[in-house]
């Protein structure tokens, strides 16, 4: 599973627009006013897994065409373009405000879903979205921090990956944001901070971690922690730490004491939706419990869905901390927010940290 945060492309996405492609054209909705059989929806790449989309189909008759991207930043690109008609889309939490401010997506009817109360009390009323005016959560994760116990007995903060002891052994996210969270929950800060003197204090920490990094990794980290090449990692949960975390009794993943955290992807409604009626009726069907424990049982992913944890019959999943992050643990995670305009101290940063 992937995890991309906000980032630097955030800026470009005018220029996205013109050259991005995320899947093949949607088939146009023979549903005018929202009456159709035919649904479309751009979504996060094995989020919605083909069993949902194939029951949906079979219960309401409604062919969906779903294609899927493996950024917010091309989904909001070629939302911009206008090229595609899709009707629903999945963005992650900073990824649904700048949609809101951009105008690309509608606020939700609440008088046509039913279900909202299923979703976990985290999910409800998010600081993103507040009262899920324009999304309901369907999946969600975490940034916390793994180890291997070979080379330390464990790890509860962020401290051990600024620690001269496992210099060489030590790595960070490639991805601005992410790195960030490290280097500003360490000093004490939030990671939703917008504040220049503190970000830019967490440059510092950056750029003093740098030497005592073995780099910069967001794809094979899980499996130089198995291997003990890495002794640390940050690390983002989901479906490639989870399995490493199951297979090798050694590497654990866990939220750090600063706080770690959280994401979670959506389902939107689009503001030129041709299919409303179908939308309404798959977001709907997602939300059932039954339906939304399949996010876990065929897709690897932690559920927003509170009521379909009764459903779910990997039990495994339900216990590792890399698919579900205990609730005690993330009392203190963040959701990460678009920090508008601040952006420009995280860029000067990142470019400082990765010139370095």
């Amino acid at each position: 599973m992937r995890r991309t945060l906000l980032s630097t492309a955030l800026l470009t996405a005018a220029a996205l627009a013109v050259t991005s492609c995320g899947g093949s054209q949607p088939a146009a909705g023979s549903g005018g006013g929202g009456g159709g059989k035919a649904l479309n929806v751009y979504a996060w790449a094995d989020e919605i897994p083909k069993s949902v989309v194939e029951g949906f189909e079979k219960e309401t008759g409604i062919k969906v065409t779903l294609d899927t991207f493996d950024s917010n930043e091309t989904m909001t690109a070629k939302l911009s373009a206008g090229a595609a008609a899709y009707d629903l889309v999945e963005p992650s939490q900073y990824s649904v405000q700048q949609l809101i401010g951009q105008q690309l997506i509608q606020p939700l009817d609440q008088s046509r879903i039913t279900g909202l109360d299923n979703l976990a009390p985290k999910f409800r009323n998010p600081s993103y979205d507040p009262g899920n005016k324009y999304s309901v959560p369907w999946i969600w994760g975490t940034t916390g921090l793994a180890y291997n116990d070979k080379c330390m007995a464990s790890a509860t903060s962020w401290k051990v990956l600024f620690d001269q002891r496992y210099k060489g052994k030590i790595y960070m996210l490639d991805n601005m944001l992410a790195a960030y969270i490290a280097g500003l929950q360490v000093n004490g800060f939030r990671a939703t901070t917008t504040d220049k003197a503190q970000i830019e204090k967490a440059t510092e920490t950056l750029l003093a971690q740098k030497p005592l990094l073995a780099g910069y990794n967001s794809t094979n980290y899980p499996q130089l922690l198995s291997t003990g090449q890495a002794c640390a990692a940050q690390a983002w949960s989901g479906t490639a730490m989870a399995k490493v975390v199951q297979s090798n009794p050694n590497v654990h993943y866990v939220i750090p004491e600063e706080g770690g955290s959280i994401w979670t992807d959506g389902i939107a409604l689009t503001k030129g939706a041709k299919n409303t009626d179908a939308a309404y009726k798959f977001i709907n069907y997602l939300l059932r419990p039954e339906v939304a424990a399949k996010a876990t049982d065929d897709g690897s992913s932690a559920s927003a869905n509170q009521a379909a944890r009764e459903h779910i019959k990997d039990t495994k999943a339900l216990k590792n901390p890399a698919v579900y992050a205990p609730d005690a643990d993330i009392t203190k995670a963040d959701f990460l927010l678009d920090p508008g305009t601040a952006m420009q101290y995280f860029q000067q940063g990142w470019t400082k940290v990765k010139a370095s």
